[in-house]
């Protein structure tokens, strides 16, 4: 099975600079999380002996709706790496993304570290230094975005880039849970929701990420960010969009999905 998994995450790996690949189903039942994370596990520890530097996690999954339609009842996580982010009114060139779409988020800033198995949303507060608008870049190596939960696991949550806000928020004041986003693609509403929309609250989503990191003995860490999960329905991406999203009381962030290759 070993091998089996090393197999799979350098498919993975090589279908970033060529083309999607088949879902792993001749590795990966739909929902067999511990060999999806082990798949994972593997392409993080080759990327960080590459020089790549582990900045935070995300959150994916936070939808209901979404999770059923996978067949599970869990988000899920992937690694966020310091050469992911695009700064806020960047340019994302066409030939570093397969076929992208875009979704806004809450992201949190930790002062403190949360390493207890039982996290609670209170206590991501306190370790909160602050929050910021956000916005996702997600990607699949998996062909037609044809994903189980174990596929979109083991391509690191579907991971590709992220943009933040300028600025920084306290949570003091912040309401996350009636917030309202909107997302826009050249002027128009593409996207819109509420932070109700990612697992009841955007604290909740951290908080579960928190006891799942714990429980795996890799506890989040004063520094690390936190993309929290999805406030609204993805948005497919075509060359020339200019995206922008707006979160009540974090402000807006935005990036252009640029025509030309890098």
């Amino acid at each position: 099975m070993p091998d089996l998994f090393d197999t799979a995450a350098r498919r993975l790996r090589e279908a970033y600079a060529n083309d999607t690949i088949l879902p792993l189903r001749e590795t990966l039942q739909p929902t067999d999380v511990e060999a999806a994370y082990a798949i994972q596990e593997i392409n993080t520890r080759f990327w960080q002996e590459s020089g790549r530097r582990i900045v935070g996690r995300k959150v994916g999954l936070t939808s209901t709706a979404v999770q059923k339609q996978l067949g599970v009842d869990r988000p899920d996580f992937g690694v966020l790496f310091e050469d992911m982010q695009l700064s806020d009114g960047g340019l994302l060139a066409r030939d570093r993304v397969i076929q992208p779409k875009a979704e806004a988020e809450v992201a949190l800033l930790l002062a403190g570290d949360l390493d207890k198995i039982e996290a609670t949303p209170e206590d991501v507060a306190a370790a909160t230094r602050g929050a910021f608008v956000a916005i996702e870049i997600v990607d699949s190596r998996i062909q037609d975005w044809k994903i189980t939960f174990a596929d979109t696991v083991a391509d690191n949550g579907s991971s590709a880039f992220f943009v933040l806000g300028k600025e920084e928020h306290p949570l003091d004041g912040l309401d996350l849970l009636n917030c309202k986003m909107q997302l826009t693609v050249n002027g128009e509403l593409a996207s819109s929701g509420t932070g109700a929309a990612c697992l009841g609250h955007p604290l909740n989503a951290a908080a579960w990420l928190a006891r799942t990191l714990a429980a795996r003995g890799e506890p989040l860490r004063a520094g690390d960010l936190i993309l929290t999960g999805a406030l609204g329905p993805m948005v497919a991406l075509t060359p020339g969009a200019d995206v922008t999203a707006s979160v009540e009381g974090l402000g807006t962030v935005n990036f252009t999905f640029d025509g030309e290759n890098a």
